[in-house]
């Protein structure tokens, strides 16, 4: 019965996306719309992801110079640890993971509050294709998401550099010389091929559990519970799947 339920839920949630890209609205209200998402979800996210990214890489240089004890080890391997780590997993994966706490319960929250109220039903009396109008604009914001992982990147690199070279772990030279050692273009690609997966899972995924919500206030914060389990759970899967797919091989 359960496996019923979640079938159903899954062909419901495919149906939403054919009908977001039915009956468009004019673009001179959706270009409004886009720049209030852009502003709402991307914008609004620089800060925390900046914050978090900055610290983590320079505890993923910490932990590598600590765990380097024999003294045969080259210290570039703490530049060379600290690139992989941001660059496959860490920016791509655990921020996107982040961005559906934060993103999700945003998206899920205002559209289902949006329900709460009718004013989904309001925009559909209206003759306004509701789904379109409230998620078309979201998932054009988060085109946008690569930009914000690639701060990720650059700003994870960064703290591991300052933390291994004001730590006193290693020399800025040999963390460089590290970080640029055996580097392949490709695994860039591979990261943002990921972070564009990522960045539709985190636009549709909230929105689908707001938009078919049914009930009051509380259960508008349910929803939101929901919507960030079920996205982070699609996001370390599709995480999974394209790994095995792009660097599997």
């Amino acid at each position: 019965m359960m496996l019923i339920r979640y079938l159903s839920q899954v062909g419901k949630y495919f149906l939403m996306l054919k009908e977001i890209f039915n009956k468009q609205t004019k673009w001179s209200v959706m270009r409004n719309l886009i720049f209030k998402e852009i502003d709402d979800l991307i914008i609004d996210s620089l800060g925390i992801v900046a914050f978090i990214s900055f610290f983590v890489g320079g505890v993923v240089a910490i932990q590598t110079a600590l765990n380097l004890t024999n003294p045969l080890i080259p210290k570039y391997l703490i530049g060379f640890a600290t690139r992989q780590s941001v660059i496959l997993e860490f920016a791509p994966t655990f921020i996107s993971v982040i961005m559906a706490g934060k993103m999700g319960s945003f998206i899920t929250s205002s559209i289902g509050t949006m329900r709460v109220t009718e004013q989904i039903d309001a925009l559909e009396v209206m003759g306004v294709n509701s789904l379109n109008y409230l998620v078309f604009p979201k998932i054009i914001a988060l085109l946008f998401y690569p930009f914000v992982i690639g701060i990720s990147m650059f700003l994870g690199v960064l703290g591991g550099w300052m933390a291994g070279v004001y730590g006193g772990f290693t020399s800025s030279a040999e963390f460089i010389n590290g970080a640029q050692m055996q580097f392949i273009p490709f695994h860039i690609v591979y990261a943002f091929i990921k972070t564009i997966i990522f960045a539709m899972l985190l636009a549709t995924i909230p929105s689908f559990h707001g938009y078919y919500m049914k009930g009051g206030a509380l259960e508008v914060g349910k929803a939101s519970t929901v919507s960030f389990v079920w996205t982070s759970v699609s996001i370390i899967l599709f995480n999974y799947i394209l790994t095995q797919l792009l660097l599997g091989s």
